[in-house]
């Protein structure tokens, strides 16, 4: 079997030695990059499976060059993880708003760093290789319209851009309207069982989702002591 390739675009060449090391001792294939204009050239010749991206880069930083991802059809569904020391809530918003799939602060555990980054992998698998949906499991509530199959999501007719993990909680939370659903319930049925991540990191993923859909993103309604729901119809 093929191994997956990561693309490691960070500019510390301590931490890029460590973070590949371990990718490597993973069973990764690992390209390295040092600024995002490398990152990019690397990327045009031959697309990885997921780039680990610093934020902090020197030229193109790391949210532009993933705004530049999402904003180009052949890369908009590459999987994108930010690492960077920068770990204060408007940041980690910051980053999913340029569609970041994933983000880890530093200093981190390399083994939270790779299961993170093998969770994203079998995500994006799941999506790829899942049965393809039919018009009649396309999602309408509200002004929006959510088709699971196509990964697309227009409120009120204009197509907005998400990332897979708010897709994932969007559609949960729309499949059942009125349904609260626990922090908990969202994390396991988003990232899955294995997947290591903080109910306050749901938090920030709800509020990044009411951003982008504007009035809209009102209907997502907080359920005090329980976690999220999708108002009623």
């Amino acid at each position: 079997m093929k191994k997956k390739s990561i693309l490691v675009v960070e500019d510390d060449e301590d931490i890029q030695q460590l973070v590949s090391y371990n990718l490597v001792k993973a069973g990764f294939d690992v390209e390295c990059a040092e600024t995002g204009e490398e990152g990019i050239r690397k990327i045009e010749a031959e697309v990885p499976d997921l780039v680990l991206l610093d934020l902090m880069l020197p030229g193109i930083d790391g949210s532009e060059l993933c705004r530049q991802l999402r904003l180009t059809e052949e890369y908009r569904e590459l999987p994108v993880i930010m690492l960077t020391a920068k770990g204060e809530d408007a940041d980690v918003v910051a980053g999913f708003d340029v569609g970041a799939d994933d983000y880890i602060t530093k200093p981190f555990s390399p083994e939270i760093l790779i299961s993170r980054i093998k969770a994203v992998l079998r995500r994006k698998a799941r999506e790829k290789n899942g049965p393809t949906r039919e018009r009649g499991d396309v999602i309408k509530i509200h002004n929006l319209t959510i088709d699971p199959g196509r990964h697309e999501i227009t409120v009120a007719g204009k197509p907005v851009q998400l990332t897979l993990t708010e897709f994932g909680i969007l559609e949960m939370l729309a499949k059942r309207p009125g349904w609260a659903f626990s922090r908990q319930q969202i994390i396991d049925a988003v990232r899955g069982y294995e997947y290591i991540v903080t109910p306050r990191a749901i938090d920030v993923q709800i509020f990044s989702l009411r951003k982008k859909l504007g009035e809209t993103g009102k209907k997502i309604e907080t359920v005090r002591g329980i976690g999220y729901r999708m108002a009623d119809s």
